[in-house]
């Protein structure tokens, strides 16, 4: 069975065919996130600390960390990803002992990210493009990491998936030139929005089925993507993740937290009860009105998309006699914390 080892210092985790699924936590990425890119630029690290320590209680085995912010001040991400990706490492892997994904386009970060990440971090990403197969593999051949291969090559991405597949195929091949073994290339055969084609749910799953018995490799996806643009995204993405895990797939980058409901929403709330003659006291505990108007939670839980994993792991005999889905069932403040253990001091960035 294919197995690939990704390791921190203390904690390794497995992607394989006979494995639980593996999430990888998505929110350390300024992409689309205005303030975490001005925190980033400005030096400030809390958010990523506050991202990186709730995705770890939410149940991510792997953390992805992206530093693809373009400064305002200098707008190369050649000079100032390198040097942000190195800090973002060391400032993740002292608050967390999951193993890190580095995740950029930028040759340089990923290597200032290897040379400072304690462990075998999974590399993210290479593509089936020329000058990307020239850059990338000789780093994973050189640090002996395993790496994510997303199918697309210097065309673009394609919609027919026999496409998708070549390209994957093309990326095993050129990295055994390498010497890099099959089983630390992590496929990504791109999902595309169900919304825009209504065949992108069933050509994944063909496609993760080609993947795993023809070229025997590990896959994972950008799980939102198949909801990209339509109505109660979750619903899609719960049904989406146990289809993906039968069809193959070990893992996905996604979002394992359900992010808290805020002040301003439990605001509006009360003026719409208002406004409908409900008179909501005012010294009511915020977590209640959450819970009461069904708003969800004013703390960071595991999200809906997680319990739909835990389930299809325990229904696949990858949870035995069901101690993972019961752990994760327990209550919240039963559950214990998602840090370091032994209440270890932080390290920050320099």
């Amino acid at each position: 069975m294919t197995k690939t080892v990704v390791e921190s210092k203390t904690k390794t985790a497995v992607i394989g065919f006979d494995q639980p699924f593996c999430v990888i936590g998505e929110r350390i990425n300024p992409t689309g996130r205005k303030k975490l890119a001005a925190e980033l630029e400005a030096g400030d690290f809390s958010t990523v600390e506050k991202d990186a320590l709730a995705q770890v209680a939410a149940g991510a085995n792997i953390l992805d960390v992206n530093a693809g912010v373009v400064y305002n001040s200098n707008p190369d991400p050649n000079q100032t990803e390198p040097p942000l990706m190195g800090r973002m490492i060391e400032l993740v892997q002292g608050l967390v002992d999951v193993p890190l994904c580095i995740d950029s386009s930028v040759p340089g970060a990923l290597e200032k990210g290897l040379e400072v990440c304690e462990g075998r971090p999974l590399l993210n990403s290479v593509t089936g493009e020329e000058e990307r197969l020239e850059a990338i593999l000789p780093l994973v051949k050189k640090y002996n990491v395993p790496v994510v291969a997303i199918s697309n090559d210097d065309t673009g991405i394609s919609e027919d998936p026999d496409v998708r597949f070549a390209v994957a195929r093309k990326i095993v091949e050129r990295a055994a030139d390498f010497g890099i073994p099959a089983h630390d290339i992590v496929v990504d055969p791109l999902v595309m929005p169900v919304g825009a084609m209504a065949t992108a749910g069933l050509q994944v799953f063909a496609l993760v089925r080609r993947l795993r018995e023809e070229l025997g490799v590990n896959t994972t996806c950008g799980a939102s993507n198949i909801s990209f643009g339509l109505p109660n995204r979750h619903g899609i993405n719960n049904a989406f993740l146990p289809m993906a895990m039968g069809a193959g797939m070990t893992s996905a980058i996604m979002n394992p937290v359900a992010l808290p409901v805020g002040a301003a929403k439990l605001e509006a709330k009360k003026q719409e009860l208002a406004a409908a003659g409900i008179i909501v006291p005012e010294d009511i505990d915020p977590e209640v009105l959450a819970g009461l108007t069904g708003l969800g939670s004013t703390k960071s839980r595991p999200g809906s998309e997680m319990a739909a994993i835990r389930a299809a792991n325990f229904l696949t005999d990858n949870d035995p006699h069901g101690g993972a889905w019961i752990a994760f069932n327990k209550p919240a403040d039963a559950a214990g914390g998602g840090g370091r253990a032994g209440g270890r001091r932080r390290r920050r960035a320099s």
